[in-house]
């Protein structure tokens, strides 16, 4: 099975929350996904529900910023700037370009490049008064500099940290995947951090990349430079090739692949803030909401896919991971399920 990534549902609560409830419940239907799942923290959607819901809100409120700022960041804004910084040589200039960019397309919040011997920073000057949009407006312009910066430069740009100028949010495990490992909550700005030594990287974007990047927005910049080198995300790319099949590797197993101990992997994994019966069932969980929410596959069989001894157990999996029965994400789809899909 591919990889599915899927999305924590308070992102699609923060992207909608500034819709009149009708347009909200209008945009979430034509998006297949059901407004009961707001009310459910634990809930999940694929990825690519959340591309077509950004891209649904951004042309209803004709403002790629979600209505967060006090001027529209008008459709059509965030590809102009990608065009305009093909004209740049150096990541250095891309990233003042990009601070200029953002400053004229909104007023409540700058960007700051900032250098101090070898650790470079690009903070948030937020003004947003709601905490709460003040923290979603961080976490998308900051995801959103993070993805044009990695695409300039042809890779993932590993950041040393990651800080917000907020408590720690119930979703603070996407940050480690969005973001960093090194998380900092309560810091004075929101920032990300990053080896000065990167700033005199050639840009390598073209104006045939721009295409592709651009027609792949916003999942180009919200998934595909996630963070792929840590021991979770090896640890979930072994682990995705078991699913579909009839049996988990075990711990111990999986570790003498990677070369390490037991006891050292569990160790790395808990340094990260997981482990590995939580990395298992959250891919379980994301291809349970894959299956669900694209496909026909009865939940008797995504139960039989995922290695589940009865449905009953799946059901009860299901609803302690995501806080809803199976049955809601097929109904959300519209989908005529197959026989034991209940």
């Amino acid at each position: 099975m591919t990889q599915k990534d899927t999305i924590a549902i308070y992102f699609i609560g923060a992207a909608v929350a500034r819709l009149a409830p009708p347009t909200r419940a209008r945009i979430l239907h034509a998006v297949a996904i059901p407004t009961e799942l707001l009310t459910q923290p634990q809930a999940r959607v694929p990825a690519e529900k959340f591309a077509a819901l950004w891209l649904a809100v951004a042309r209803d409120m004709d403002d790629e910023f979600f209505g967060l700022d006090s001027r529209r960041m008008k459709v059509g804004s965030f590809a102009l700037l990608c065009h305009a910084l093909l004209d740049c040589v150096t990541l250095a200039q891309a990233i003042k370009a990009i601070c200029h960019g953002f400053a004229m397309f909104l007023d409540d919040v700058q960007l700051r490049l900032q250098v101090q011997d070898d650790l470079a920073a690009i903070t948030v000057d937020n003004h947003i008064t709601s905490p709460s949009d003040r923290l979603f407006a961080d976490e998308a312009l900051l995801v959103m500099v993070h993805g044009l910066m990695c695409w300039l430069i042809g890779k993932r740009m590993e950041l040393r940290q990651a800080a917000f100028a907020a408590p720690r949010p119930g979703h603070a495990a996407e940050y480690t995947l969005m973001f960093s490992q090194q998380l900092v909550f309560d810091a004075p700005v929101s920032a990300i951090f990053f080896d000065a030594r990167l700033l005199p990287s050639r840009v390598v974007a073209n104006r045939a990349t721009v295409r592709s990047f651009l027609r792949d927005a916003p999942q180009s910049v919200f998934l595909k430079y996630r963070n792929t080198d840590s021991w979770t995300a090896r640890l979930r790319r072994r682990l995705r090739g078991s699913i579909g099949g009839h049996d988990w590797p075990l711990l111990q197993e999986v570790a003498a692949e990677l070369r390490v101990t037991p006891t050292t992997l569990r160790r790395r994994l808990e340094a990260e803030g997981t482990s590995y019966r939580k990395l298992k069932d959250d891919l379980r969980r994301d291809a349970a909401v894959h299956y669900l929410c694209t496909t026909r596959v009865s939940v008797a069989e995504v139960a039989d896919l995922l290695c589940f001894q009865d449905t009953s157990a799946f059901r009860r999996a299901f609803k302690n991971w995501t806080g809803v029965r199976p049955s809601r994400y097929r109904v959300a789809e519209g989908a005529v399920p197959s026989p034991g899909s209940r």
